[in-house]
Parts: C-alpha cells; structure tokens; sequence
C-alpha cells in the first residue's frame, strides 16, 4: 500500500445519490463495501463525512437563522451521516467507532486523538461533529483531524476524477491537473478546500488527494499507488 493512514472526506451531498435529499442506501452501501475493501488491505482509515445532503449552517443563516445555531445544526446533520456509515460498514462485518467533535452520549465518545490513533489500530473511526465549534466547515474538520491522527494523506472523494481548470459539468474544454502545489491552487483560485482547511495543510505539510469516489474500485487503486486524480502537496 502507497498509503498506510488516511482521512477519507466525504460531503454529505455525495449520500444524496441520485435524489433531491437525504441519504441514498445505494450510495451508502456502495461507500461502505470501498472503505471495507481498503480496510481488508491493511489501510487504517479515519473519516469525515459532511452534512449538505440534510441541513447547512450558511444556508439556514441566509433564511435569518442565527448563525451559531445553524451550525450546530449542521454539525448534528454531520452525525446522522456517520451514524448511517457505521451501520451499513458494520451490517457489512467491518468494526468500527463512531468519535465526535462534540459529545453525544450515548450515541459516540467525544473526540481525542489518543483516542483516534488508538482505534485506528484494529477499527475504521468515522468522525462527525466537525470540529465541535461555530464558524468551521467539514474541510477544516477534516484537515483538523487527518493533522491530529497523523495520517499520509487527505483523500477527499468526490464526483469528479480530480481537480481541473476549470468545473468540467459545465465546461467541456477543462482540462485535468496531475498534481498542483498549495500555492499553485491558491494563485489559480481553484476551489479544492476552504482557505482555512488550505492553510492548515499546507503549514503541516498534508497533502490533499482529490479522485471519483463513485468509481467502483477507486480508493483502493489510489492505495495502492495508481495516479487517477490529482494531488496537491508542498513542492
């Protein structure tokens, strides 16, 4: 394996699948059965998934919400969807725990990164809750942790296989980046991550790996040393 420990991020849009809203079991299942498969291959994986496909905390601001307790919102919309992972990673035989940015109990353990680095060892730790604070997005959570665990690498897992000049749904003549540095990505405004989740992974050092998640196959060919997105790392 290139990779021996990965934050694997998620958005919560990508559970929609096909529909308007909510969670698709198709897609769910479909996402359990690739983290399984790199589980199978020795990989310890720790994951965050986000919140978009139930609820959004500047959405809800921008209707007149307060803003602090629309992210709070989203941070508990982010805990349905982890909570819907570790069912289906489990109904599927895989161990897993369930950690938070904020203490639910029952439901999961709060965060720590003892504890992270710990569980990592023999289960897939799947961490919702963002970071437990207003004002953050799932990017910055999951730069946060994936610095905090330790691990080789950020894989963010979307629709697209990687990043490219320009969005390749609406624009046929975009074409594909094989690898970019930080500031490359930053002087191109190209939208990989939100600038505080950037900034905290170019200062230590994390590379980000951006492929099609809904490939059949993909996460484990990007383990196991295939190039088939684009990566964005210090040079």
């Amino acid at each position: 394996m290139k990779y021996n420990r990965i934050l694997l991020k998620l958005s919560g849009e990508s559970l929609m699948g096909e529909q308007d809203y909510g969670i698709s079991p198709s897609m769910l299942t479909q996402y359990a059965s690739e983290v399984k498969s790199a589980k199978m291959k020795g990989c310890q994986i720790g994951i965050v998934i986000g919140g978009g496909n139930i609820f959004r905390g500047l959405q809800g601001a921008a209707k007149g919400m307060d803003r602090v307790q629309g992210d709070y919102m989203g941070m508990m919309a982010t805990l349905i969807n982890s909570m819907a992972l570790q069912a289906e990673l489990e109904k599927q035989g895989v161990e897993t725990e369930l950690l938070s940015g904020l203490a639910v109990e029952p439901i999961c353990r709060e965060f720590s990164r003892q504890r992270a680095k710990e569980m990592l060892k023999s289960k897939v730790v799947i961490i919702g809750g963002g970071t437990g604070n207003p004002y953050f997005t799932t990017d910055t959570a999951s730069a946060l942790r994936a610095i905090e665990m330790e691990a080789d690498i950020i894989m963010k897992g979307t629709r697209v296989d990687g990043i490219y000049t320009a969005d390749p749904e609406k624009d046929p003549t975009a074409t594909k980046y094989s690898s970019l540095s930080f500031d490359e990505a930053l002087s191109r405004n190209l939208k990989v991550m939100d600038l505080t989740a950037f900034a905290l992974c170019r200062e230590n050092d994390m590379p980000i790996y951006v492929f099609d998640m809904n490939k059949e196959g993909n996460l484990l060919r990007v383990l196991e040393g295939e190039h088939i997105g684009t990566i964005v790392e210090n040079k």
